[in-house]
């Protein structure tokens, strides 16, 4: 069984010889360095121009990966927050201190948890994946192993964060961004590598990357749970993080669906006020009949409809972590908050959850979104890999010269290049990735 001791390491990745005793009297406490370490980093600010769902704002702002994140992290805070105050009177009194942090933690892991996305989210993961298997890729496969291929094959946000967070870069400090292990392993959903993956594709590491994973393992005391495969136990804090994910992303995209004119504004109340059940319905309709006379804007009235729903939610999922908790710190709990919901509330999200299929992310602007990131990334991918495998052409020359000097690399091993060469690629905005890939077709030729 796990322990709060070990599962809330202030040890720094990669500063495991300067990691001090934590002292709580100083302003800011470890976790709330990560924090704002994260806050002030390039690569969050990245996320401003990364692509949520929908496009990025024309005339209507929609959320984008950073303001995804802060919600998430926002939402975090306060699950961690619920879970400490419940469960501290059960912890050794020397962890309970600590254990005053989990919302903090949490609301670490919210903000991190995109940072591995690729520019046009999963059609830029579909976009490097395909073009290893099916693309002109598939000619390095008798260059690597099987677990490296694997990794390539299924390109995994999830895995990439890691390695954003743990590698280092050319000319940066060793240890990435030295994270508490407590945080980073709270942002590992996926404890396992690609050759074990979810039937999504889904895995938590890369294969360049498995020493970092296995120091978090040792060091927040992860459990195995599968003694011939090397699967993990998530930490249970990353059940949390993954809730406030669900959350955010089911009634925020509820919310720019009605912005946009996609959803009603019936439509809209209807999908969240079917969130509360029994006497939280009754409440939830005195409060609604309290403000539908007073606020005559449809999209302040959704935003408290939104307000009230994020609070339900995350009340139901707090409940449901504590209800598991035993389960979930011997590492046999199965599934996420959300899916072990109330039987009423879990139907409804997973209607919600239809309903976003069908009138969200198959609306025709998502759909463009999706096929542009696509062909954009796999130029991309092409170009610079061949210019990574073959520097000496003129061509190749003159396309390396785009890389930042922290991408370059001197790897010798075709796997090891492939990595710098989508740790490149991963790290733009979507609106970089458009320009590059315009200057390499030659949309943006310069006239002489």
């Amino acid at each position: 069984m796990m322990n709060w001791e070990q599962l809330l390491s202030t040890r720094r990745y990669g500063k495991e010889a300067d990691s001090k005793e934590v002292d709580l009297e100083i302003i800011r406490t470890n976790f709330q360095r990560d924090y704002d370490r994260l806050i002030f980093s390039s690569a969050f600010r990245r996320l401003q121009n990364k692509t949520q769902v929908f496009p990025l704002p024309g005339s209507v702002f929609v959320h984008n990966r950073l303001t995804h994140s802060l919600e998430v992290a926002s939402i975090g805070r306060s699950l961690g927050n619920i879970v400490a105050r419940r469960i501290e009177s059960e912890v050794k009194p020397e962890v309970r201190p600590l254990l005053g942090e989990l919302g903090t933690i949490v609301s670490v892991a919210g903000l991190a948890h995109d940072l591995g996305n690729p520019p046009f989210g999963h059609s830029g993961e579909s976009a490097i994946s395909n073009f290893f298997e099916n693309g002109s890729g598939r000619s390095l496969q008798n260059e690597m192993t099987e677990a490296e291929w694997a990794d390539l094959t299924n390109f995994e946000g999830n895995a990439n964060l890691l390695r954003l967070l743990t590698h280092q870069f050319k000319g940066r400090r060793a240890g990435g961004m030295s994270l508490t292990y407590a945080c980073m392993a709270a942002m590992i959903k996926y404890p396992f590598a690609s050759t074990e993956r979810t039937k999504k594709g889904k895995y938590g590491f890369f294969q360049s990357e498995r020493e970092a994973f296995d120091a978090i393992v040792a060091e927040t005391g992860l459990v195995r749970t599968d003694a011939q495969r090397r699967i993990y136990a998530r930490s249970p804090l990353a059940y949390l993080m993954e809730a406030a994910d669900d959350i955010a992303y089911m009634i925020m995209d509820i919310e720019d669906a009605h912005r946009l004119g996609i959803l009603s504004l019936d439509e809209t109340r209807e999908r969240l006020s079917s969130f509360f059940d029994g006497d939280n319905l009754q409440k939830f309709k005195q409060k609604l009949d309290g403000v539908k006379d007073i606020v005559t804007d449809s999209n302040e009235l959704v935003a408290f409809l939104r307000a009230m729903s994020i609070n339900q939610l995350t009340t139901r999922t707090s409940e449901v972590f504590l209800n598991h908790i035993d389960e979930i710190m011997n590492g046999t709990f199965s599934g996420s908050l959300v899916k072990n919901l109330p039987e009423k509330i879990e139907t409804e999200y997973e209607e919600s959850s239809d309903m976003s299929v069908k009138k969200i992310y198959n609306n025709r602007s998502v759909v463009k979104v999706e096929i542009t990131g696509y062909n954009v990334l796999k130029t991309l991918v092409e170009e610079f890999l061949q210019a990574t495998m073959e520097p000496h052409s003129n061509y190749s020359r003159k396309l390396l010269q785009l890389i930042p000097e922290q991408y370059k690399t001197e790897a010798r091993t075709t796997y090891d290049k492939c990595r710098s060469t989508l740790d490149f690629i991963s790290g733009m905005t979507d609106l970089y990735a458009m320009d590059l890939y315009k200057l390499i077709r030659g949309d943006n030729a310069l006239v002489i």
